[in-house]
Order: C-alpha cells, then structure tokens, then sequence
C-alpha cells in the first residue's frame, strides 16, 4: 500500500492515471476550522503549485456563525473585504480516504506581497516554533480529543434545536469494550480512515458522558500535530454524516462530562534527546522547571487561547475530571498540569482545553508560557499533592470575560505574541461574549415563561 501522505510527483501521478481527481485546499480560521476551496486535481498542479491561490480575508474576521464582524484591523467593510493569499504546504499533502478520488493540502495565509498574516492560527504557532528553535530546542505535542455521538444525523439535531438527542450510549462505558462495541463501526471507520489520512492511531476507548469517546493519535511535530488535528476533527464529522449520525467536539453539551483536549507537550534538542529530562527532583532539568513554571505564571493570561468560547468555562466543575486549580502534580488528574513520563517520556499535560480549542493557538500559548518561564528563570512551586480542587491554588479563568480581560492586559501576551494578534483575539473574546449576552436560553425560558 503507498504512503498516504504525498509527494508532489506521486501526485502527478495519481491526477494522471485518474485515481485522484479533486483537492481540497484549506487553511484553519479562528475557530480552528477548515476553511477553503475544492479545486480539480489539474488544475491545482498547473496554476494553485505554481502560483498559489487566493480566498475572501474575512475568513479571519467573522463569528462562528460566519458573520462579518466590525472592529479587526486585517479585514472589515473599510478595506474592502479583500483576498489574501492560499500558499499550499505541499508537505501537508494527503489522502482523505473517506471522500472519493481526493487529496487535502493545509496552507499558510499569506498577504499580497508575500509577507505572513500575523494573526493567522498557522502563523501564530510558526512563529512560536521559530522562538524555540532560536534555542535549538522543538515541540512535540499530542493532543486529546474527547466526543460525543448521537444517533440523530446533523440535520435532525438541527430541527430538534439540538434537545432530546438520543446517546448511542445509555449509561457511562469509561474504558468499556462492551460499550465501545455499540458504535464500534463508527469508531473502526474513524481510526482506519484516520490512519489512510496519514495520523497513526493509537487507540479508541469510551468515556464517562453517555455516548462519549476519545480516539488517541501518536504524538508528533507541533505543526504536524496540529494539522492533523484539524483534519480529523473534520473528518469526524464528515464520516459521522455519512454514517447517518452525528458527533460534537463542544466543551460541555450537557450538564454531565464536558469534552475536553488535554495536550501533552514536550521539547527535543536538535540530536532528538529530550530537553526537559535531567538530573534535577522528580528526573528535571533546569528548563523543565523554568518551562513548567512558566504554564503556571501564564495560564490565567493564555486562558482566551486555551478556551476560547463562553462554553468553554462550563467544564470547570470540582471533580469533573476538568481543572478548576492552576497547580502542577505528577500524574494528578485535579491540577491543571499533569506531569507524566520519564527519561525522554517526560513531559507535561495541559488539561484546560475543551474540544473547542484551536490546536494551533493553544500550542503556541503552551510554548510562549514555557518560553517566559525559561527567559525569565521562573522557579517552580513544589509540586501539589492530594486534590486541588479542594485547594487554596489560584483558580483557572471562571468565565470568558474574566480571560479577555487578562489576555488583553497581559505584557507576557502582547511581546509574546504581538500587540496585533492580542487586538484581534480579545475583540474576537468579545463578539463571542456579546453574541451569547444577547441570546435567551432555554434555562431562562423555563424558569420565567410562567413563574415570573
């Protein structure tokens, strides 16, 4: 079988003996979304790889949505919502085997004379990787997908206002085989399809909320990582759909278990040894402690780029397995920061993402944080020990408007980062946040339709 992951010369000769006869060409917005176009297979070899090819700025700019949104800089009625560019990462080709005859290119968003979109989720995580390799070091990183699945499709989720869904499970199956064996051709489909897509599956196992999974992925590259994040993330959905149910990734669904993506992040030397495992306590080096110490100081700040929607802040309820606690313990499920591993298996779990989370600016977040605890020689806080929920720990962000705000004041941010990339995701903070303060709930609908 050839490598699902392409060459451009094997692609050539895919498009040339017909086996392949449509790429998609997509960049990751805001939200972490697959944004972009289908193009025929010929017509991306002989003008999109020559010459790359271009999309509407405002995929930067709107809501979730997809509402044009007042208030960016990069792209708004005043600039005339013009393009930017689609530079096809030719080593992002693969084969997406659950669409016929097709291929997927990630790219890089680029403006008009060549220069990166600062404020584009690939270029934020690039930029990142470039602070890190400055010091000979690179990030590895695997993150953690959790789901739900229902036996609704998508378009009866939708007419029902996504109420009285039906689980495909009806009690918690958290590591059950007979209960994982219920929606086993869904999750054979997902792994296998996964893996001709070029990700290397370790493993599907249920979780505690009715109908809920995870499938695990080999960590990799950072970039690498996150790119097939969002390629499955998608796929889940597409194959979802075909099987004629439907999956979410959002961080709380219901008051029961929320999805979370913990990510697991670590740093390797350019001989590939690993740069956090040392002599020092607990098996680590000097820049394990300062990095560690440093997720610690800026977790609070980085908490818009870890958690980036009102739902989001629903998953931190003491003993749900989501932190509430900004500690670090050795494999201690209650603190915000799981240190596992040892040798050059060490590394550190970052449990505040939910499925919401975009990959590329939570890594990025992870690294800048560990970059200022290394820059500024951050000393780390003895490890916790027993359950911090019910610890006197600083407290992880309680509420969207509490991370806008420290995002926005944070100067750990803004010479991480930039002060453009600061601007754009606290105002994007802020359309979330204004567009659920206008919304009515069910919840308010209920206690006030006749009691008030």
């Amino acid at each position: 079988m050839s490598s699902p992951r392409l060459t451009l010369e094997r692609l050539h000769n895919l498009v040339a003996d017909g086996s392949v006869d449509t790429v998609v060409l997509a960049m990751t917005d805001m939200q972490g979304r697959l944004q972009g176009k289908r193009i025929a297979a010929e017509f991306f070899l002989s003008d999109v790889v020559p010459n790359a090819a271009e999309g509407c700025g405002y995929l930067l700019a709107v809501d979730i949505d997809m509402n044009t949104v007042d208030g960016y800089e990069s792209s708004s009625w005043e600039t005339g919502y013009g393009d930017f560019v689609f530079t096809p990462d030719l080593t992002t080709l693969r084969r997406i085997p659950w669409h016929p005859a097709t291929v997927m290119v990630q790219c890089d968003v680029n403006n008009h004379d060549g220069t990166p979109v600062t404020v584009s989720p690939r270029q934020i995580l690039r930029r990142q990787l470039e602070r890190l390799a400055a010091y000979g070091w690179h990030a590895y990183a695997g993150t953690e997908l959790e789901f739900i699945v229902f036996r609704d499709t998508y378009e009866q989720a939708w007419n029902k206002d996504y109420n009285k869904l039906t689980p495909v499970n009806q009690y918690n199956v958290d590591y059950s085989i007979l209960g994982t064996s219920r929606v086993e051709p869904l999750l054979r489909r997902l792994r296998n399809e996964m893996a001709g897509a070029g990700l290397t599956v370790e493993s599907a196992k249920g979780e505690c909320n009715l109908g809920q999974h995870e499938i695990a992925f080999k960590y990799g590259p950072a970039l690498v990582t996150c790119d097939d994040h969002s390629v499955y993330k998608t796929g889940a959905k597409e194959i979802a759909a075909q099987e004629g149910v439907s999956l979410t990734f959002m961080a709380k669904f219901n008051e029961r278990e929320g999805n979370s993506c913990h990510i697991h992040l670590s740093l390797r030397d350019d001989d590939g040894a690993s740069v956090m495992a040392g002599d020092g306590p607990h098996g680590f080096s000097k820049v394990m402690e300062h990095f560690l110490a440093g997720q610690l100081v800026c977790l609070a700040d980085f908490s818009l780029l870890l958690a980036p929607t009102v739902n989001s802040y629903k998953r931190y309820v003491p003993g749900s397995f989501a932190p509430t606690a900004i500690a670090w313990g050795r494999d201690n499920r209650t603190c915000a920061l799981r240190v596992v591993g040892h040798g050059p298996s060490l590394r550190f779990e970052n449990r505040v993402p939910g499925g919401d989370v975009n990959p590329y600016l939570a890594v990025a977040a992870l690294i800048a944080a560990g970059l200022h605890g290394v820059e500024q020689q951050l000393e780390l806080e003895p490890e916790f020990t027993g359950n911090a929920y019910a610890s006197d720990a600083r407290r992880v962000p309680a509420a969207l408007r509490d991370a806008i705000d420290a995002f926005e004041h944070s100067e750990v941010a803004a010479q991480a980062f930039g002060k453009d990339v600061v601007k754009h995701y606290t105002h994007a903070g802020r359309v979330e946040l204004a567009a659920f303060d206008a919304a009515v709930t069910d919840w308010e609908r209920r206690r006030g339709f006749e009691r008030l």
